[in-house]
């Protein structure tokens, strides 16, 4: 058993070793110019030599072919790997530069190649005007072919070594990814994280607060300090809200809740929500335009995040809405495929501030569409909203329009 894994650990290495030495420009240039002065010597002997019979010149040009492709095999890839011996993968601009590289080097080679296949076919019209005294007619035809093929040799090794070096900025860039969306996650899970146990530490002596104001209110206190006590409970409220939401949203954010999916009726609760919210939606002084599908609406999800999405949809619109304004709630029923629909659920609203952001933007945690911040919110309504609707199997979607607002959530029924 160690003398086998011995000679795996040998093979291993000696592969290394091998692959370390092909890495080298130098391992290049040796059979290169050696395989290129046999290949002159042959050049020579066929050009400037004895006279041969068509078979033989035939013969000589296929040695002369070999011998002449693994010389510029050698010699192009190491001026190629020579030039580039300073050219990382790594640099920012690497694909940009690699094209041009790849074009400069294949402008070079036609121009070298144009050249030699001019006096290539030069020097077949002057053998073929001089008839057959200085030399056959073959050695014309195997100099065009030679000059043919080995550019041809040249163009494979020049992309074959820039597909070699696009791969390694291809590993590179993959790697560079990789590490960069690791460092994402952990940064992410490190947010819902910090978030959960804040949310979760601050719940219990927030909840502490909340009862021990409460008993107060039932003490008899003068009118000044009963008013100071009622603001303090408002704020108190409004602040554990805000924690709540907090909580759940990251909960909902890493993944970690357990849905209860059962049958709902989206007409059903949109009135539900609307029921409920009655007094809020007088005293904010906006009326509610409500179109409701005649067809069925009927749809699978859990009903405590349905209700919430619907909720602060509407508190959304309540809050951010220009005064004295209408309010659209509409439900429909779409076709998705031939045998599925989805249910939309859309709400639209004239917004009392100038809208400068995009979807993205307005999703976002703690971002609100009214910078000016005159208005009652926290920023998380539609974050939660998003993030909900997303755990359910849905899709959100804004669309802004001037100064129209219009929130809508689509679930497949």
């Amino acid at each position: 058993m160690d003398t086998k894994w011995k000679s795996i650990e040998m093979r291993k290495m000696i592969k290394e070793y091998i692959l370390k030495i092909l890495k080298r420009q130098e391992v290049y240039l040796i059979p290169g110019i050696g395989c290129s002065v046999i290949a002159m010597m042959l050049f020579a002997d066929i050009y400037t030599g004895r006279y041969y019979p068509t078979i033989q010149t035939i013969q000589l040009g296929v040695f002369l072919n070999v011998f002449l492709g693994i010389g510029l095999w050698g010699i192009t890839s190491f001026l190629m790997s020579f030039q580039s011996r300073v050219w990382k993968p790594s640099h920012d601009k690497f694909y940009q530069e690699w094209k041009n590289k790849l074009k400069k080097q294949q402008w070079i080679l036609c121009q070298v190649g144009a050249i030699a296949l001019a006096a290539s076919l030069a020097r077949f019209k002057y053998i073929y005007d001089h008839g057959w005294k200085y030399a056959n007619y073959s050695t014309g035809y195997v100099l065009i072919i030679t000059v043919v093929l080995q550019w041809i040799v040249c163009e494979k090794v020049v992309l074959s070594y820039m597909k070699r070096k696009l791969e390694e900025y291809m590993e590179a860039l993959e790697q560079i990814n990789k590490k960069n969306l690791e460092a994402a996650l952990r940064s992410e899970q490190m947010k819902v994280d910090l978030i959960s146990n804040v949310s979760h530490d601050l719940k219990t002596p927030l909840t502490s607060m909340v009862g021990y104001i409460e008993l107060i209110k039932k003490e008899e206190l003068t009118d000044v300090v009963s008013d100071y006590v009622e603001v303090l409970s408002r704020k108190a409220l409004k602040l554990k809200e805000m924690i709540d939401s907090l909580f759940d949203l990251a909960k909902t954010s890493s993944g970690n809740v357990e849905l209860k999916i059962e049958p709902l009726e989206m007409n059903c609760l949109i009135e539900q929500v609307q029921a409920d919210m009655e007094d809020r939606i007088k005293e904010s002084g906006r009326e509610l335009v409500v179109s409701l599908a005649k067809d069925d609406t009927g749809f699978t999800a859990d009903s405590s995040y349905m209700y919430r999405i619907c909720q602060n949809l509407l508190e959304n619109a309540l809050k951010y809405s220009q005064e004295h304004t209408r309010i659209f709630l509409k439900t429909t029923v779409m076709p998705v495929q031939e045998t599925q629909q989805k249910i939309r659920f859309e709400i639209t609203n004239t917004a009392g501030y100038h809208m400068e952001f995009s979807k993205e933007q307005i999703v976002e945690r703690f971002v609100r569409g009214d910078e000016s911040r005159s208005t009652d919110g926290n920023g998380l309504g539609l974050a939660i909203v998003n993030t909900y609707t997303a755990a359910l199997g849905g899709t959100f979607d804004v669309n802004i329009d001037c100064d129209q607002f219009k929130a809508a959530v689509e679930f497949l029924k």
